[in-house]
């Protein structure tokens, strides 16, 4: 009986640990490998698209609503169309180049079947050798449609 005592609470213990998120990100269910996974993708999609000079492409990652926020700098922009012409600004305007991009150091952490936080660190290298590098803190959300960045923040 103390057996079944000790696995009880045990289990209840793990069940009320997850339900406040207590149980690391990522502990290797099928859900955290499927989202991981799916997340990466759309990061890959991302510099794909950037490195092609399709910025509309690359905007598709980002969650196309009024909500979204994007840290850059000390600024901050509200809303998608905000930070689709922020980027146009910095990177298609008249003299602008897009540059080669690059994600470093990814690490996904699953905070359950619908939301994630991502960190790494971004290198742009110019036509002409030049590089600026910086870091990025990212949360995503899973809609219907897929994953899509809900926050970034840029250095």
């Amino acid at each position: 009986m103390r057996q079944v005592r000790g696995i009880a609470g045990a289990l209840l213990l793990l069940l009320a640990a997850m339900a406040v998120g207590q149980i690391a990100p990522g502990s290797g269910t099928t859900g955290d490998a499927e989202g991981e996974a799916a997340i990466r993708a759309v990061l890959t999609s991302q510099v794909d698209a950037w490195n092609h000079g399709r910025l509309k492409a690359y905007m598709e990652g980002y969650w196309k609503s009024t909500e979204l926020t994007f840290f850059a700098g000390d600024k901050e922009s509200a809303g998608w169309e905000a930070a689709y012409q922020r980027y146009r600004a910095a990177y298609q305007g008249n003299g602008k180049e897009m540059g080669r991009l690059q994600f470093r150091s990814v690490r996904v952490e699953m905070l359950g079947p619908d939301a994630a936080f991502v960190r790494g660190g971004w290198l742009l290298t110019m036509k002409d050798g030049s590089r600026r590098a910086g870091l990025f803190t990212i949360v995503l959300k899973k809609f219907d449609e897929g994953w899509r960045i809900i926050h970034d923040h840029s250095s």
